[in-house]
C-alpha cells in the first residue's frame, strides 16, 4: 500500500486527483507521525482541502468524526489556530443541507471538549453558536437556559463582540417566544456594546435588520422600513443572500402604511433588480391586491406564494393583519346600502364561507367598527343609522360653564366690596 507523508508533492497530489482518491490521500496525511513546523503547516492545509472535499460529497458525519479525531494534533498548534479549525468544520457541516441535529450534536460534543481541556474563548463561541442552532430547531428553553450562563460570563470577560453576538440572539430568541419588552432590552444591549468597538458591517446590517423587525412589530413601520433600508444597504455590498430579505420587508412596510404603489418602483430600481425572484414577485403581488382592495387577487397571492409569504414568519404575522382590514374594508363597502341584509347574500358576494363572515360581523359589531347586529334566527343582519349627537347637551353644557364663570366673577367682586 502507498503511504502519502506530510509534504507539499502530496498537497498537490491529492489537488490533482479525483474525490475519493484525494479524501484517502488527504487523511493520510494526517497520520504522518511527524511534529515539525512545516509538516504542521502542511497538515493544517490538507485539513482545509479535505474539509472542502467533505463537504462537496455532503459527507457530514465524516466531518464530526475528522474533528474529534483532530483533537490530538490540536495540541500541537496554538489555540487561535485550533478555534479556527474548529469554527471551519462546523461551518463546512452547516454548508449540508439537512444537518441542523448533526451540528447540534457536534457542537456539543465540542463544547465538553473545550471544558475539560479549559479552551474558554472556544468554548464561549461554540456555545453561542449552539445557542443559535437551538433557537433554529425551537427548542427555546434550552437556548435561553444557555445564553443566560453564558452573558453573565462574557460580561465578566469583556468581551465586547462576542457579546454583541450573544445579545443579539437573546433578542432574536425572546421575540420568537413573543416577549418584546425583552427583545428590544437585549437589542439595546447590544447597541450599546457595539457603540464602544468596531463592529463589522455583516454584523452592522444584522443588528439593524432586527430594529426593523422590532419597530414593524409594534406597528412603526416608517421606522421600521429606515431600519430595512440599512441593513439591505450593508448585505447588499457585502453580496450577503439575507440582501432579500430586507428588501422584502421594506417592501412588506411600504404596504402596511398604504404606500403599495411605491413597491413596483423600488423592484423596478438598479439595487432591486439584483434581487428579482419569487420573494419580490410574492411582495408584488401582495401590493396589486392592497392597490385594488381585492381579497380574491390577496387570497390567490397567499396560496400561489406560500413558501415566501405563509412560511415566513415575519411577514405571515403582518399580512394577516392586513388581511383583516381588508377584509374589514370590503364587508364595510358592501353593507353600506343595506339596512337588513342576509349573511348568505354578503358572504356570496364576497365569496367567502358563511360562517366566516358572520363570524367578521360579529367581531366589526363588538369593535364598533359599525352599528348593528346579527339577528341570527332569521340569518340576517341589521344595521342601524349612525347616532347622531344632539346639539343641545353641548349647548348646555356651555351655557353651566358660562354660568360657572359669572358666579366666580360675582363673587371676586362681592369680596372686594365686603373688604
Amino acid at each position: 500500500m502507498v503511504t502519502y507523508p506530510a509534504t507539499t508533492e502530496t498537497i498537490s497530489l491529492a489537488q490533482e486527483a479525483n474525490s475519493s482518491e484525494a479524501i484517502s490521500i488527504l487523511y493520510q496525511v494526517l497520520e504522518d507521525p511527524s511534529s515539525s513546523p512545516e509538516a504542521i503547516r502542511i497538515k493544517e492545509q490538507a485539513i482545509t482541502n479535505l474539509c472542502d472535499r467533505l463537504t462537496e460529497e455532503k459527507r457530514g458525519e465524516d466531518l464530526r468524526k475528522l474533528l474529534t479525531k483532530l483533537r490530538p494534533f490540536f495540541s500541537l498548534i496554538p489555540k487561535a489556530k485550533t478555534a479556527k479549525i474548529v469554527r471551519g468544520i462546523i461551518d463546512a457541516v452547516a454548508k449540508i443541507p439537512g444537518t441542523t441535529d448533526l451540528q447540534i450534536t457536534l457542537c456539543k460534543e465540542m463544547v465538553e471538549w473545550t471544558r475539560a481541556e479549559k479552551r474558554t474563548f472556544l468554548r464561549q463561541r461554540v456555545e453561542a453558536r449552539l445557542a443559535a442552532l437551538l433557537m433554529e430547531n425551537k427548542e427555546y428553553v434550552e437556548a435561553l437556559a444557555l445564553l443566560s450562563t453564558l452573558v453573565k460570563e462574557v460580561r465578566r470577560l469583556d468581551d465586547k463582540l462576542l457579546l454583541v453576538d450573544i445579545d443579539l440572539l437573546e433578542s432574536k430568541l425572546h421575540f420568537s417566544l413573543r416577549n418584546l419588552p425583552k427583545a428590544k432590552a437585549a437589542l439595546t444591549a447590544a447597541r450599546t456594546a457595539a457603540n464602544a468597538i468596531y463592529v463589522p458591517p455583516a454584523q452592522q446590517g444584522t443588528i439593524d435588520l432586527q430594529s426593523g423587525i422590532l419597530h414593524a412589530e409594534e406597528k412603526d413601520y416608517k421606522t421600521g422600513y429606515s431600519y430595512f433600508f440599512e441593513a439591505f444597504e450593508s448585505f447588499n455590498a457585502l453580496g450577503d443572500p439575507r440582501a432579500v430579505f430586507s428588501l422584502k420587508y421594506m417592501l412588506l412596510c411600504k404596504i402596511m402604511v398604504s404606500q403599495a404603489d411605491d413597491v413596483a418602483g423600488i423592484i423596478s430600481s438598479k439595487a432591486g433588480l439584483q434581487y428579482v425572484g419569487p420573494d419580490l414577485d410574492a411582495m408584488k403581488a401582495v401590493a396589486d391586491a392592497h392597490s385594488k382592495r381585492s381579497l380574491k387577487l390577496f387570497e390567490n397571492a397567499l396560496r400561489d406564494y406560500k413558501a415566501q409569504l405563509e412560511d415566513d414568519p415575519i411577514v405571515h404575522r403582518h399580512l394577516s393583519s392586513l388581511y383583516d382590514t381588508l377584509l374589514e374594508q370590503n364587508l364595510c363597502r358592501l353593507i353600506e346600502p343595506f339596512s337588513r341584509v342576509e349573511i348568505a347574500h354578503i358572504a356570496e358576494l364576497i365569496g367567502l364561507p358563511v360562517d366566516h363572515v358572520e363570524k367578521k360581523l360579529s367581531q366589526m359589531i363588538l369593535d364598533k367598527k359599525f352599528a348593528g347586529t346579527l339577528d341570527q334566527g332569521a340569518g340576517c343582519l341589521i344595521i342601524f343609522e349612525d347616532p347622531k349627537a344632539d346639539a343641545i347637551y353641548s349647548a348646555t353644557l356651555d351655557t353651566i360653564a358660562n354660568m360657572g364663570k359669572v358666579v366666580d366673577s360675582l363673587y371676586v367682586r362681592s369680596a372686594k366690596i365686603m373688604s
